[in-house]
């Protein structure tokens, strides 16, 4: 059976491609934070300068106002939700490569101001790559809520075999792309189209478990078949999920959002019913940074991992049961 579900996979059609032009390679590939205040933050993403709101930056800006209106994109939020991008004399490309160390991302601008990265969880994808690559034994990680796949290139470029899940196939086919643009394209990674709680409702009933998880869980959000996500409601039953599809030993365990009032205390609060006893914890505020500027907080991250190295994989693991 399973040999069958794999061939129809294989027979797919390629959704690796999803950007009709080729990226630009400018000559800077990072990213920056170059200021923030007055609602808004001026970042640098690769050789592209934008302009995004975000509402708790009230202090003043460093930077001359010259210097914000030189960005060549200026993201401007609508009162019913969404908004628009007003562009400077030099729109920006269709797409261009953003490199964050060994991952390269393809960027765009989107209707809702998102570019297809989050570069506050640089951090955090250093350290799942290191804690994966530092294991004798293969490992196997799950990513929820996987949006373009930041955490499941970095659990990859670790040596881990990655299951990635979302549920918009947008993201997914976007991740895909990042994953061939870092060199990544035929390494073992699960894509899943799929609401997250239907997957692992399903995940425990095939017995199927996870050295790690990894959790960036939305506010709200609204599912392919009408399922809505509210995280105040649905995070705790969801964490219940997760521990079900954990191993008994698990190595780490990463939870992180952008929700006002899901501080990093609040998030450690919520690990600790997940993960066991001992091992190292670690919390804190996820920074946007830049080189002399104020470090921008956007958002709050919990996360534990074990003392111990895993001592055999998951399939070795289930024929020992």
């Amino acid at each position: 059976m399973k040999q069958e579900r794999k061939s129809r996979r294989e027979g797919a059609r390629d959704r690796s491609t999803v950007f009709t032009e080729e990226p630009i390679v400018g000559e800077k590939l990072d990213y920056e934070l170059l200021d923030s205040g007055n609602g808004e933050k001026l970042e640098r993403f690769g050789d592209i300068h934008l302009v995004r709101p975000i509402a708790h930056a009230i202090w003043k800006p460093q930077l001359s106002a010259s210097h914000w209106k030189a960005a060549r994109g200026h993201f401007q939020r609508a009162t019913g939700g969404g908004g628009r991008w007003k562009w400077g004399s030099k729109r920006v490309p269709h797409s261009w490569i953003l490199q964050v160390d060994q991952q390269r991302f393809v960027l765009k601008t989107t209707s809702f101001g998102h570019l297809g990265i989050f570069p506050e969880q640089q951090q955090q994808w250093r350290w799942i790559t290191d804690l994966c690559e530092s294991q004798t034994e293969e490992i196997e990680v799950l990513n929820l809520f996987a949006y373009t796949g930041g955490s499941t290139l970095a659990a990859a470029l670790g040596g881990a075999k990655v299951c990635h899940v979302d549920a918009a196939r947008g993201s997914v086919d976007w991740a895909r792309e990042n994953a061939n643009r870092s060199g990544l394209g035929s390494h073992p990674i699960r894509w899943i189209v799929d609401d997250v709680q239907i997957f692992l409702k399903r995940e425990i009933k095939r017995n199927r478990r996870y050295h790690g998880i990894i959790l960036d869980p939305p506010s709200f959000g609204r599912g392919k078949k009408g399922e809505t996500w509210k995280i105040e409601t649905d995070l705790v039953p969801l964490l219940e999920l997760c521990k079900s599809v954990l191993v008994d030993k698990p190595l780490f365990f990463l939870l992180s959002c952008h929700s006002p009032g899901f501080t990093p205390q609040v998030l450690t609060n919520l690990i600790n019913d997940v993960v066991p006893n001992g091992g190292e914890r670690a919390m804190g505020e996820m920074l946007l940074q830049g080189g002399s500027v104020q470090d921008l907080p956007t958002g709050s991250f919990a996360r534990w991992h074990s003392d111990e190295k895993i001592e055999a994989s998951v399939e070795e693991a289930k024929e020992s049961e």
